[in-house]
């Protein structure tokens, strides 16, 4: 099987308080295979936002290669790199960033929108993904009518939009309490088992690492399996 995502010899690096680059990433290799879940943990601090960022292509690298099915995505134009963000790349953070004006099925569907797909398909499909995380029945309501967990399913919700290829999880359970969160990880296991969708999390949660497919751990720049 081909993989997915193939990044290669990612470097990042930022200007400290000095003035004197401070390198965040150094030489990071990482390979998704379609369909699985990676799990990446370290301390805070050592670059994993910065990474899912390269991956996502909301950020370039200093150095190094993303091949995304084979085609390196950093030789293209902001234009063409927005393209590919929208159509091929969910992203899930942890805070869920939904727009108060807009109800919950409209969160989810404006990447469907913003990709000008029709009204009626858009809203059909966030229908479906709502009910399929057990909020059919919040769709009319708006965030600030919805729970924490709530706010966060749909935005899980709003990330499969599209139908990416790939989604993107920043600490997706960082701002909810316990009982929540573990409630959000089943969600997002059960969206990889049942859905086959590929996942790559970063996350804090030792017992949500060890059930993805493979754990890896950023520390000092270099990424290694955990």
């Amino acid at each position: 099987m081909n993989p997915l995502l193939d990044a290669r010899g990612l470097e990042k690096s930022y200007a400290s308080v000095t003035g004197e680059p401070l390198a965040v990433l150094r030489g990071v290799n990482l390979t998704v295979e379609p369909g699985t879940m990676i799990a990446i943990v370290g301390e805070s601090g050592t670059g994993k936002s910065t990474l899912l960022h390269l991956l996502g292509a909301l950020d370039r690298p200093d150095a190094g290669s993303v091949l995304f099915r084979g085609e390196d995505i950093f030789t293209g134009s902001d234009r063409d790199l927005a393209r590919f963000r929208n159509e091929a790349i969910g992203f899930v953070f942890q805070f869920h960033h939904l727009l108060p004006e807009f109800t919950a099925v409209e969160n989810v569907a404006m990447p469907a929108l913003i990709a000008q797909r029709p009204l009626e398909e858009a809203r059909d499909r966030a229908m479906k993904l709502l009910k399929f995380l057990g909020l059919d029945g919040r769709a009319d309501h708006r965030p600030t009518q919805l729970s924490g967990g709530e706010q966060q399913r749909v935005a899980v919700a709003r990330a499969l939009m599209n139908e990416p290829a790939l989604v993107l999880a920043d600490e997706p359970t960082g701002n909810l309490d316990v009982g929540t969160g573990e409630q959000l990880q089943e969600e997002l296991i059960r969206l990889s088992r049942e859905m086959g969708q590929t996942f790559v999390v970063v996350t804090h949660n030792p017992d949500f690492a060890s059930r993805a497919d493979h754990v890896y751990a950023l520390k000092g720049g270099v990424l290694a399996p955990a």
